[in-house]
């Protein structure tokens, strides 16, 4: 089974538009959690904002 971060990653490769409470509903937890999972991707390189909250979109950054 897919850990809650991987989850985040393969959908936001899918759709980078997605907000936190669309991803939250898919994977069935709290937007919350989805917002805290994404400030750690972000910390950890792996995720990056590209634009506003309100139609910007998500970059996720593949390191080899």
């Amino acid at each position: 089974m897919l850990k809650s971060r991987e989850k985040i990653i393969s959908l936001l490769l899918e759709d980078p538009m997605l907000s936190a409470t669309a991803v939250a509903t898919r994977i069935g937890i709290s937007s919350k959690a989805v917002e805290k999972h994404f400030a750690r991707l972000e910390a950890d390189g792996i995720l990056r904002r590209i634009g506003p909250d309100k139609g910007g979109r998500w970059e996720v950054i593949i390191k080899n």
